[in-house]
C-alpha cells in the first residue's frame, strides 16, 4: 500500500515534534551500548501490554542507571497517556515528588497537595485508570515508592541488572571522550587499552578518564596510569562515594573489612567472622548487596568491582596518608612490613637528656613504637613462602584493638602475650609450629585458618578456649 503525501508528511512532523518536544531528555552524548540495553529492558516492559509493569534497574553507581533509564524515557514516552521522570528521588521531599508526578501527568491540572496520604490518594483516583509511563530515579528506600502509590505487593517483578561494558565497547567509550573517534590514535592504542582495564567496563571512569587525557600527550597517559595505581581519581571516587556515605557505621566498617581483607572468601565464613566482630553482618552484607556495592557470585564467595575496591581502601589510606601505622586498616605489603619493623617511637620524652649519648645503639633500636599502632584494627600479609625475615611479636604490644589477622607464611619470634585478646580473626596458612601455643588461643577468637601449616595438634592446651572455633 502506498502512502498519500499528506499521510507521509504529517508522519514526518509527528517524527520531528516528538525529537523537538521538551520533555525529550538529553542522555549522553556519546551513546555507545545503550541501544541493546534499551531493547533488553524494553522486552521486560512488555509496552504492548496493559497490565501494570514495574522493572527495577540495579547497579553499582557509575554504571549508566540513568543514563539507560532516560534512553528509555524517549524510546517509549510517546506510547502513552501519560509520563514522567522524577530524578534524584532521594533529595527531594515526598510530597514534591506527588505533585511532580500528577503535574508531569495531567499538566494544565491544579492539585493541592497537602500530605503524603492525601498525595497517595489523589494519584491512585486521578492516574489509576490512565496508561502511563513513570520512571524514578536514585531510590534508596520503599517508602519512597509507597509514597506514588505503588504497593509493596506490586513491587518490581522483574530485575534489570545493570553490566560493565563489554571491552569493545569500553574502548570505543573512551575514544570517544579522549579523541573524538571511535578508536584510539596513533601511538595510544595500548595505553587506552590500560586504561580500559582499570576502569573494568564502568562508563563513569571511562567518561571522566577519558575527558581528562583529552588531547594529551602519552607522557600525561602514562603518568596518569602510574598514578591511578596508586591513588583513584578523586572525581570517580567522590561519585561512587555517593553510595557509601548513605551506610551506617556498622555498614561501613563492614565495608570497608571486605574492601580490604575478604573479596573472594566464602559469605557465610566472613559473616560469622564479622558477627563475632559485633557487626550484625547478615543484615549489613543484605544492605551492601542491596546498593550493589558487593556481588555474591555462584560459588557462594564475596566480590566487589575493583574501582570500589581502591575506593574502601583510598578512604582506609586518607586517614593517615604519611604514616601507615595510624590507620584502622593495613594490607600492602610494604606497609605492613615497615610497621612491624619499626622499632623506633616519634616522640620520646626522657630525664636528663644529656645522659642519652652514652647509650648504646643496639639498646635503642630494641624500643619498639610505644605510640601510632592503636588504631589498627586489620592487618594482612601474605608472602609466598616462608622467609628468612622474621618479626618481633612485640610489633602487635600496641594494637589493642586488632579485630582481624592474617599472616600467611610469616614467622615470629617472641610470646604470643602481645596479641590483642580482642582479635576474632586469624589466618596463618604455613604456620611454623606443630602445636598452637596457649597464648595464641585469644577468648575472643571465633575463626582460626592454619592451612598448609606443620601443625600435629589441633586444640590448644586448654581445649575449652577453641570450642566455638571456626576451623577452616
Amino acid at each position: 500500500m502506498v502512502m498519500h503525501e499528506a499521510e507521509i508528511i504529517r508522519n514526518i512532523i509527528e517524527e520531528i515534534t516528538r525529537l523537538l518536544n521538551n520533555t525529550y531528555l538529553h542522555v549522553a552524548p556519546y551513546q555507545v551500548g545503550i541501544d541493546s540495553r534499551v531493547q533488553a529492558i524494553g522486552e521486560c516492559l512488555g509496552v504492548g501490554f496493559d497490565d501494570v509493569r514495574i522493572i527495577g534497574i540495579l547497579g553499582m553507581g557509575g554504571m549508566g542507571k540513568t543514563t539507560v533509564a532516560k534512553a528509555i524515557y524517549n524510546e517509549f514516552y510517546d506510547r502513552f497517556e501519560g509520563k514522567s521522570f522524577l530524578e534524584k528521588v532521594r533529595e527531594k521531599k515526598q510530597v514534591d515528588l506527588q505533585k511532580q508526578l500528577l503535574s508531569d501527568i495531567l499538566k494544565p491540572t491544579k492539585i493541592k497537595v497537602s500530605s503524603v496520604a492525601q498525595g497517595i490518594k489523589v494519584i491512585e483516583k486521578r492516574l489509576g485508570s490512565l496508561k502511563v509511563l513513570v520512571i524514578i530515579d536514585d531510590i534508596d528506600s520503599v517508602e519512597q515508592l509507597e509514597a506514588l502509590a505503588i504497593k509493596r505487593d506490586t513491587l518490581p517483578k522483574g530485575i534489570y541488572r545493570a553490566q560493565p561494558m563489554e571491552e569493545e565497547e569500553a574502548l570505543e567509550l573512551l575514544s570517544w571522550h579522549a579523541f573524538k573517534n571511535t578508536f584510539p590514535n596513533k601511538g595510544y592504542f595500548e595505553l587506552a587499552r590500560e586504561l580500559v582495564g582499570y576502569c573494568r567496563g564502568l562508563p563513569l571512569a571511562l567518561q571522566v578518564l577519558g575527558c581528562s587525557l583529552f588531547r594529551r600527550s602519552t607522557e600525561n597517559w602514562e603518568s596518569t596510569l602510574a598514578k591511578l595505581k596508586e591513588i583513584p581519581c578523586d572525581e570517580i571516587h567522590n561519585l561512587l562515594k555517593i553510595s557509601y556515605d548513605r551506610l551506617n557505621d556498622c555498614q561501613k566498617d563492614i565495608f570497608g573489612d571486605i574492601s580490604c581483607f575478604f573479596i573472594g572468601m566464602d559469605k557465610n565464613y566472613v559473616t560469622q567472622i564479622l558477627d563475632g566482630c559485633g557487626f550484625f553482618a547478615k543484615i549489613g552484607i543484605a544492605v551492601l548487596l542491596e546498593r550493589c556495592l558487593v556481588t555474591v557470585n555462584e560459588k557462594n564467595k564475596l566480590m566487589m568491582h575493583d574501582l570500589l575496591r581502591d575506593m574502601g581502601r583510598e578512604i582506609e589510606r586518607a586517614k593517615s596518608p604519611k604514616y601507615p601505622g595510624k590507620r584502622s586498616r593495613l594490607w600492602h605489603p610494604e606497609n605492613v612490613k615497615a610497621v612491624l619493623m619499626t622499632k623506633s617511637v616519634s616522640t620520646l620524652s626522657i630525664w636528663f637528656f644529656a645522659k642519652c649519648m652514652f647509650y648504646k645503639r643496639s639498646i635503642c633500636n630494641k624500643l619498639y613504637a610505644l605510640n601510632g599502632t592503636e588504631e589498627i584494627e586489620g592487618l594482612v600479609l601474605n608472602l609466598p613462602s616462608l622467609e628468612e625475615t622474621s618479626f618481633s611479636t612485640e610489633a602487635f604490644s600496641n594494637m589493642k584493638r586488632l579485630r582481624l589477622l592474617k599472616l600467611n607464611y610469616v614467622q615470629l619470634t617472641g610470646g604470643y602475650k602481645y596479641l590483642s585478646e580482642n582479635l576474632r580473626w586469624l589466618c596463618w596458612r604455613g604456620f611454623p609450629l606443630e602445636f598452637i601455643p596457649k597464648n595464641l588461643c585469644q577468648p575472643n577468637i571465633v575463626a582460626i585458618n592454619m592451612r598448609y601449616s606443620n601443625l600435629r595438634q589441633v586444640l590448644c592446651n586448654d581445649s575449652e578456649t577453641l570450642e566455638k572455633f571456626y576451623i577452616y
